[in-house]
């Protein structure tokens, strides 16, 4: 996916990451605000050595204070500090407790021991940074101080053990520790935006992996593309198509998609026109049938004589959509019981409808029968064009044994709904069986945002009947596309 796929993606599925970005928030104030605050005091100690005023000596006395801070540093930590400085202050908590609570550092090339304390109230943190310098100090002290080495005592002479030993190191302390004003835990700006770049990195990883994982056909470029077919088509989403399914001669942006769906099959065919076409889908709720309804009465506006075919003899539609009478139709005729004069019905126009008629228990072979065969070419004969809407193609056999009777089908693929598999499962099938597939109608698209005011976006009021000039109508010629309305295209 390229970084124009992905913000497409995040556009197209932005309530993902709102949801992922609230979710973070509100994870990151819950944590800020049950966290109990926590207190940081420090103290700073400054080691020197005992030289004389020479300075050899003193170089010689910087050199060794540097060499032994950093060991110095680790002795913060031991029960030797921690342990009376835990009775002293009366603190309900072992050493081992109170050494998890002190940090000590020693920067490099200084003579400096920076000690820092933790705690859940801001004068305890103080005050036991303050005992904790105080008692390392003594600690290091005693450790640096010369022991006794025992020997003979000569008369007359006092024992140089008579005289305490003395630490060449001193620590004195530069800074002692007071109570903080803040706490340095929580921080709720920090959590704060912690939450938000992960709810953007959580839903930005959620979008990328439902991408990967849907394998549904999102535009009809990604569609001509699969199939390598002509996509004729692309009819918007309209959310009042199931209860009115016909688009007639309205001016919205659907009834323009099926009379551009009407010119492209016209013209891709120029030199072979087919005069039986089936229209078919990989599985039921694509809009096979309202394409199929709704490209035949286009047709018919355009002055050609056209017949529509319900052959989905498991769900039949078309009686319903345009309010006829289904009892008698296909199935009439294919079992000898009527003509096709009989049970045609007329949709208005030049549009004859012919219905599916009674369910059958076989329709498998209904459909694939010479008399099948037979009633398409006398159709063809009256009429210059027989749609002819099928059965899906993949739940059941129905649309295979009919489509090398027809002169070339079209697939409908609803988007965002039908999966690659399908549409390449469904290809193939026509394939297999000879049929001309004329090209692909992507149906249920969304409606680009720029497209949504207006009836064509960018041409604003087109559709809209003005006010004629002069008192008298005028009547204009029918154009071939279909009758043409004032205010011409």
């Amino acid at each position: 996916m390229d970084l124009h796929g992905f913000l497409k993606a995040l556009a197209r599925r932005w309530p993902t990451v709102v949801v992922c970005l609230v979710l973070a928030i509100g994870a990151a104030l819950a944590m800020t605000g049950l966290s109990t605050p926590v207190y940081e005091a420090g103290t700073q100690l400054f080691v020197a050595t005992r030289t004389g005023e020479d300075t050899a000596q003193l170089n010689q006395g910087q050199s060794f204070s540097q060499a032994r801070v950093q060991s110095y540093a680790e002795i913060v930590t031991t029960r030797q500090v921690t342990q009376p400085v835990v009775k002293e202050l009366r603190l309900h908590i072992t050493p081992e407790q109170l050494a998890s609570q002190i940090t000590a550092e020693a920067p490099l090339n200084t003579v400096l021991i920076n000690i820092t304390v933790r705690d859940t109230e801001p004068e305890r943190a103080a005050r036991i940074a303050n005992a904790v310098a105080g008692r390392f100090s003594a600690v290091v002290e005693r450790l640096e101080a010369p022991r006794r080495v025992p020997g003979p005592v000569r008369a007359g002479k006092k024992r140089a053990g008579d005289a305490p030993p003395v630490s060449p190191v001193s620590l004195g302390i530069t800074q002692e520790a007071v109570a903080p004003v803040a706490p340095v835990s929580p921080r709720p700006l920090l959590n704060l935006a912690a939450g938000v770049l992960g709810g953007l990195l959580l839903g930005a990883g959620i979008v990328v992996l439902r991408e990967t994982l849907d394998t549904t056909l999102k535009t009809s470029e990604a569609l001509v593309e699969l199939t390598d077919l002509p996509g004729l088509g692309t009819i918007p989403y309209d959310k009042n198509a199931p209860r009115h399914p016909l688009v007639s001669a309205e001016h919205s942006k659907r009834a323009e998609a099926f009379r551009k769906l009407r010119t492209n099959l016209q013209f891709s065919q120029v030199d072979d026109r087919p005069r039986i076409i089936l229209v078919t889908s990989s599985m039921p709720g694509e809009g096979k049938t309202n394409t199929a309804a709704n490209l035949a009465l286009s047709l018919a506006e355009a002055g050609i004589s056209t017949c529509l075919v319900d052959a989905d003899l498991r769900r039949p539609c078309v009686a319903s959509t345009f309010g006829l009478v289904q009892d008698a139709g296909l199935t009439t005729v294919l079992i000898g019981q009527a003509g096709i004069r009989d049970v045609m019905q007329q949709a208005g126009g030049r549009l004859s409808v012919l219905t599916s008629g009674a369910v059958p228990p076989n329709p498998t072979e209904l459909l694939a029968s010479a008399r099948m065969e037979e009633v398409l070419r006398e159709l063809a004969g009256t009429h210059e064009v027989v749609i002819v809407d099928s059965a899906p193609l993949l739940p059941v056999a129905d649309t295979v044994g009919l489509a090398p009777l027809t002169q070339g089908a079209l697939l409908v693929v609803r988007a965002a709904k039908t999966s690659r598999d399908q549409v390449r499962h469904a290809t193939e099938s026509l394939e297999r069986v000879g049929v001309r597939t004329l090209g692909t109608v992507f149906s249920m698209a969304p409606i680009p945002k720029g497209a949504r005011h207006g009836a064509y976006g960018a041409y604003g009021g087109y559709g809209e009947l003005p006010a004629p000039r002069t008192a008298a109508p005028r009547k204009e010629a029918a154009a071939p596309g279909g009758p043409r309305r004032a205010g011409g295209r």
